[in-house]
Parts: structure tokens; C-alpha cells; sequence
């Protein structure tokens, strides 16, 4: 590449790290006079690269939005940065409906890398483990979810065709809250116009979506914690309620928010420490299998204070232990 091609190149990777760049200053960093840098602007203009002049004092050139995306730029920090984020979100099931795009984005960025960048990226995937495989759940569709970004940032209503857990298709109108991805999924959290309630709503159960006229003020709360909050009032097949001997800590470290809700144990009657240092949790699942083990990893006291059916499953669970335990001593 010859010095002036390398310096226009340079050029352009100064513009893309933001703001305005003075003369003076792009001169400097190119080792160029003045009206060199002129020159090397126009040439990026000719590359159709949309190079803005700013006068006035503290004026210069800057890049302004354009109608294509022009030549990018990475460090070697930024490239691999780029390419563990777009695998990250495919390994983990944060992306869209349009697997293709990111999986062709970070194929052009892979074969453009310096070979010792590309060994280090190879050398980080080898040593890489996710605890989770691939997200299985269906990916939202990009249109739907920049739609509902729009609305939410705009406060303004959403139209949506949406598919419940049943099955039952039907459209409805949101006063979108916020948009958070949890446990591989995308949620829009918000209220439903027509029923009244605020919910969080699966994004990749929407097949489309359009903004309606007017506004809403939405809450100031925390869309994650609302989401959060939502998943764990969800009515499930089981209510399960349970008392646990331990700190808040402890149990969310095998039970999160999502999960589990905590309350206070009220003190009884005549007994000043009945209650002391015991928590209510309460629990709304589809199955109790996994509950078992679940208990058994806090290491806590417990009780099971509804349903039985979890006491006769906690009971069994505690006898195939102790005849594991008898089998490895006899052995």
C-alpha cells in the first residue's frame, strides 16, 4: 500500500472515533501539512464517504451519517471484541430472526483479520466454554424488535400480533416499557391497552408490530426489575410455598428474583425468635421435579409448607441419597 493510500486509510479511522478533528490536529497525527489533509478529504468524498466541513473556531472535518456504511476500521482489541460479542449472542440465543446476518458479518470480519489476530481469536475460542448451549428458543424478528425500541424510545403505542403460551393468536396495542434480554430470550416489558395489565411479553412470540399515534408516560421503575417481577407472579401450575432458614444472599444464589419471591416470616405470638432468620419464599413452576435438588444445593433448614405432592417428592429425593451414600461406604 503506498504512503498516501496508508495515510487517507488513517485518515478515516481518526474521523470514525467521533466528534470533530481541526486541521492542525489530523495534520499532526498524518505527519502532513495542511493542505495535504485537504486533499486526502476530498479523496474520501470521492469514495462517496460522507466527510462533513465544520467551520467557525473550533471547526474541522467530521463523519456524518451517510447512506451506506462506509470502510470500518478495527484495532486488533476492537476486531476481537466485535467477533466474541456476535458470538456470544448466537451461543447464547441474543439475536434476531436473521441468524444469516451475524453469521456473515463475522465471517467478512474473520477473513479480513491479520494472521496474529486471527491466532488470537483462535486461541480464546479453544480456551472458551459457555455454560449454556445455544440458544434454542426462536430469535425475535429484527423489524419487530427496532419497531419496538422506536416505541419505547418515543413513548408511543405498539400495535402487535402476538401468539400466547396457549397457542391463541390475537393482536393487541402496548404502552411499551422497556426491552430486556434474559435467560436467552427477548422480553418487552409494558401494559396491555386492552386487558389493562402490565406484563412482560415474549418478543419472538410477535409477528409484527407498528407504532400508533399518540403517547403514554411510563413508569419510572426499572424495565428488568419489572420483568423480573412479572415472571415470578406468572400464574404456573404449582404454587409452591416454602420456608428457608437463611439470609437473602444465600438463596439467591440458588434461587434468583425470577424464580422465587422472599418475604418476611412474621413472628409468632409468645415467641420472640420464632420467626428469626427464616424467610418465605414463593414459587410458581410448571413441574417439581427440579425443585428437590434445588432445596438440597441451598444447604439451608427448610419447610415445605405447601403443596404435599413437593414434601412426598423432597422425601424421595432425600432416600435415593442416603442410598447412594450406603452404596459408596459398602463399596
Amino acid at each position: 500500500m503506498s504512503v498516501p493510500a496508508a495515510r487517507v486509510l488513517t485518515l478515516l479511522e481518526l474521523l470514525q472515533s467521533g466528534g470533530t478533528r481541526t486541521v492542525a490536529e489530523l495534520a499532526e497525527r498524518l505527519g502532513v501539512e495542511g493542505r495535504t489533509v485537504r486533499r486526502y478529504v476530498s479523496r474520501l468524498v470521492d469514495l462517496d464517504i460522507p466527510v462533513e466541513s465544520v467551520r467557525g473556531r473550533y471547526g474541522g472535518y467530521r463523519l456524518a451519517p451517510g447512506h451506506r456504511l462506509p470502510p470500518l476500521m478495527f484495532g486488533d482489541d476492537e476486531a476481537l471484541a466485535v467477533l466474541l460479542g456476535l458470538i456470544a449472542g448466537r451461543r447464547t440465543g441474543l439475536t434476531t430472526a436473521a441468524h444469516t446476518a451475524g453469521e456473515t458479518a463475522a465471517a467478512k470480519i474473520r477473513r479480513v483479520l491479520p494472521p496474529h489476530v486471527a491466532r488470537r481469536l483462535d486461541t480464546l475460542l479453544d480456551a472458551l466454554a459457555f455454560t449454556d448451549g445455544p440458544g434454542r428458543s426462536a430469535a425475535p424478528d429484527a423489524g419487530v424488535l427496532l419497531t419496538v425500541a422506536d416505541a419505547v424510545r418515543h413513548h408511543r403505542p405498539v400495535a402487535v400480533r402476538y401468539t400466547d403460551g396457549g397457542g391463541a393468536h390475537g393482536e393487541r396495542t402496548l404502552h411499551a416499557y422497556g426491552i430486556v434480554a434474559h435467560a436467552g430470550r427477548w422480553y418487552v416489558t409494558g401494559r396491555d391497552v386492552t386487558s389493562g395489565e402490565d406484563r412482560p411479553f415474549r418478543l419472538d412470540r410477535v409477528t409484527d408490530a407498528r407504532t400508533l399515534p399518540g403517547s403514554f408516560e411510563p413508569p419510572g421503575d426499572d424495565p428488568g426489575e419489572r420483568l423480573l417481577t412479572g415472571l415470578a407472579t406468572a400464574p404456573y401450575r404449582y404454587e409452591v410455598v416454602l420456608r428457608v432458614q437463611g439470609t437473602e444472599q444465600q438463596i439467591r444464589a440458588r434461587l434468583p428474583a425470577a424464580v422465587a419471591r422472599l418475604e418476611e416470616v412474621a413472628q409468632e405470638p409468645g415467641s420472640a425468635a420464632a420467626g428469626a432468620g427464616w424467610l418465605r419464599l414463593r414459587i410458581r413452576a410448571e413441574r417439581l421435579d427440579w425443585l428437590p435438588p434445588a432445596l438440597a444445593a441451598l444447604d439451608r433448614p427448610f419447610v415445605v409448607e405447601s403443596p404435599g405432592e413437593l414434601r412426598d417428592l423432597v422425601a424421595a429425593f432425600a432416600r435415593r441419597l442416603a442410598s447412594y451414600a450406603r452404596s459408596s461406604l459398602a463399596s
